[in-house]
């Protein structure tokens, strides 16, 4: 589906959300853990050095927006990657950063060598 220019103002709303979502650095982090495959909010909390507290916040916020997904076993829920779109966007944005990081190297590089 090919986007709309300009965008509509609820559409650039809407996006400007998903941007949002991530740009939180927890959920960002949650979400990058969670490309690895399914997990516990005790594992995440964890992993990531976080209470549980902390971690079921974004967990639900992330929910609440389609990203993630849940589902019980017993009494542990475990979360994983409901809409992959998400991940596609995370690596382009990494893509871009490494490049840019990669270019300003280059020229700390050349600076340095004349």
């Amino acid at each position: 589906m090919a986007m709309p220019s300009p965008l509509p103002d609820d559409l650039a709303d809407l996006i400007a959300a998903q941007f949002r979502l991530l740009g939180e650095p927890m959920r960002l982090k949650v979400v990058d853990r969670l490309r690895q495959g399914e997990s516990s909010v005790g594992v995440l909390a964890d992993e990531l050095g976080a209470s549980q507290q902390n971690i079921s916040k974004h967990l639900q916020t992330l929910h609440a927006a389609g990203t993630v997904k849940r589902r019980k076993e017993g009494n542990t829920v475990f979360y994983s990657i409901s809409d992959p779109a998400m991940i596609e966007m995370c690596d382009q944005v990494c893509l871009s950063m490494e490049r840019r990081l990669d270019r300003m190297t280059s020229m700390l590089e050349s600076l340095q060598q004349s």
